[in-house]
């Protein structure tokens, strides 16, 4: 899983009704296993969908970018792991500062291992893709992915741009999460800082996500067996 050479596929389900996502799911069949669930969706029909997801075995990325002081985060994240276990992955954001990745970490922890459950991967947002590329947009990304990883979390959110100097600086078994991920010929939409599914692999992202280019596309079910062919080619 932490070898970007394994990386997987993500799917945003950023749609508007538990209908279309429903379908969207059963039209990709078993060529995706992971879905992520963001506040649209998690607020039209959270918990409809995640319980659907995992009737289909699939896994659920849960998206909801807890930020909140540390005991509001720990409460709310114990909250997800007894509602919807087994989750696969969640995030907060780490804006929220070191004190409140901490707890969010440890509060993850005890609850799963007191319900017996698999403790959800936690990895930090640091800054959102929409943000256009600068100097002091990378120095961001890095000083945050460093604070996530000593806080503890399994790794963060970041853009293709940042994803090498984050694989450099913080190791193999850290996680990298990048959005903005597009086809090779696919529009941008309002991301600024994207990438193809090649260029995310070879820059060391163990998970890509991607959305519109899937969701809004004419067949879901080739616009996925198309980013997979490109993640294919990242991989050799």
């Amino acid at each position: 899983m932490k070898n970007s050479k394994t990386a997987q596929l993500i799917v945003a389900l950023d749609l508007e009704t538990f209908q279309e996502a429903r379908k969207l799911i059963d039209d990709v069949g078993d060529s995706v296993e992971i879905f992520k669930v963001g506040s649209q969706m998690f607020i039209s029909s959270g918990t409809e969908l995640i319980r659907y997801l995992q009737s289909k075995n699939k896994k659920v990325f849960l998206d909801l970018k807890f930020h909140d002081i540390p005991n509001t985060v720990a409460l709310a994240i114990k909250s997800a792991i007894s509602t919807f276990s087994p989750l696969f992955m969640l995030t907060v954001h780490t804006s929220g500062g070191k004190e409140m990745l901490e707890i969010a970490v440890l509060a993850a922890g005890a609850h799963a291992k007191a319900l017996g459950v698999a403790r959800p991967l936690i990895v930090g947002v640091t800054v959102l893709t929409s943000t256009a590329k600068d100097a002091d947009v990378e120095s961001l990304v890095l000083e945050r992915a460093r604070l996530a990883k000593r806080a503890g979390l399994d790794g963060v959110v970041a853009s293709v741009e940042e994803a090498a100097r984050i694989r450099q600086e913080l190791g193999p078994e850290f996680l990298i999460v990048t959005p903005g991920i597009r086809a090779t010929d696919a529009s941008l939409n309002d991301q600024k800082r994207v990438a193809t599914p090649q260029a995310a692999i070879l820059q060391g992202s163990n998970f890509l996500v991607v959305g519109r280019p899937i969701t809004q596309a004419p067949s879901p079910r080739m616009a996925v067996q198309r980013i997979l062919e490109e993640m294919n080619k990242g991989r050799q």
